[in-house]
């Protein structure tokens, strides 16, 4: 027999259902559920690179068989072709790689210095005694001797080349063209007495060369021997020019002599021998300065073909005599050269009163 208390009632069924589901299962209200939500939404398709292909490797894919029945079987996903052009690199990854491997960045001409890596060209030459009591004479800084105003000056001089040639860090920038509107400025005087400032650097090695091939002085200045030079090296592709240097007992001090005289010194300067030489002399040697003693810019040629290889030129004005349009038409014709300076010789008169090596006791 049954125990009635056992048997669920209406009331109780009631009690434990909702009022939402007494509703629907009073009126219907089935037909009327909630769509049904996925478990997980899909995800949007990621940007890729497109890469165009050419026409003729373009070919059509064959038509699949159809299967028994008579239908063709459903074909698999196939990504769309590629089209090609120039690729954009997509963000950097954690690895610090770009994705996309694709043209590297390029920089600005102006920023991008590309040199050849070739060894340094190891200076030789036979040296020679240079007579000091000939550059006392010609106001010249004397090695070893006594600092006075002169040489408080070109130290001043020397460290604004310096500066600019570690600040550009080539080869270039390491070859120096000192130059003059007219003859009688002092440019042969400050040439030499930058190249023995600049010998007296612990770390650098000069080279002084004499490119005023019609009227050269540089041998004269420092008492030394007559020999080929320059322009020797520059008309014959069989001639080093590291075997025409001269060494000095002068420490870090070298020359290059001017050479034989020719008629056509413009010519051999604007072939391309000119930069084969100034490579070979300069490049693979980074604490080898070039300083380059050249004719008048107003009077010659070859000084606007020079400033075509230098990084640097010193453009030496005398004081009271040099016109202001004389300097103007220099620097015109030195446009090459990137970093042309100014230096003011012979002047007695300073505006600021100025008077170097008097203050720590150096003889005048």
């Amino acid at each position: 027999m049954t125990e009635h208390k056992k048997i669920p009632s209406p009331d109780d069924e009631a009690k434990e259902s909702s009022l939402l589901e007494r509703a629907s299962g009073a009126f219907g209200f089935d037909p009327f559920k909630p769509a049904p939500v996925p478990h997980r939404l899909a995800e949007d398709k990621m940007k890729r690179a497109k890469v165009r292909r050419r026409a003729e490797e373009k070919t059509e894919a064959p038509a699949p068989p159809a299967d028994e029945a008579g239908s063709a079987p459903q074909a698999s996903a196939v990504p769309p072709p590629v089209e090609s052009g120039p690729v954009e690199s997509g963000p950097v990854e954690s690895g610090g790689e770009a994705r996309q491997a694709g043209v590297p960045a390029t920089l600005p001409p102006s920023q991008l210095t590309i040199e050849r890596q070739v060894g340094a060209v190891a200076l030789q030459g036979k040296r020679f005694a240079v007579d000091r009591e000939l550059l006392r004479d010609q106001g010249l800084i004397v090695p070893d001797g006594a600092v006075n105003a002169l040489v408080e000056e070109f130290r001043i001089v020397k460290r604004r080349l310096l500066e600019s040639a570690s600040q550009a860090g080539t080869a270039r920038s390491r070859r120096v063209l000192i130059c003059s509107p007219h003859p009688g400025e002092g440019k042969t005087f400050c040439a030499s007495n930058l190249a023995i400032a600049l010998a007296a650097e612990r770390d650098s090695e000069v080279l002084l060369i004499d490119a005023d091939f019609a009227k050269p002085s540089i041998l004269s200045t420092f008492g030394l021997p007559k020999g080929p030079g320059f322009m020797d090296c520059l008309a014959n592709d069989g001639i080093a020019p590291e075997d025409l240097v001269i060494g000095t007992d002068i420490p870090g001090l070298w020359v290059l002599p001017a050479g034989n005289q020719t008629n056509s010194d413009s010519e051999y300067l604007a072939s391309r021998r000119t930069a084969e030489v100034l490579d070979r002399l300069s490049m693979g040697a980074p604490h080898r300065i070039l300083i380059f003693d050249s004719p008048p810019a107003l009077a010659a040629s070859p000084a606007a073909e020079l400033a075509k290889h230098v990084g640097q030129a010193v453009l030496v004005a005398r004081a009271d005599s040099t016109a202001q349009s004389a300097l103007e038409d220099a620097v015109e014709l030195l446009s090459a050269c990137p970093d042309v300076k100014l230096m003011l010789n012979d002047a007695h008169f300073s505006p600021s009163g100025r008077k170097f090596g008097t203050y720590y006791g150096y003889g005048e």
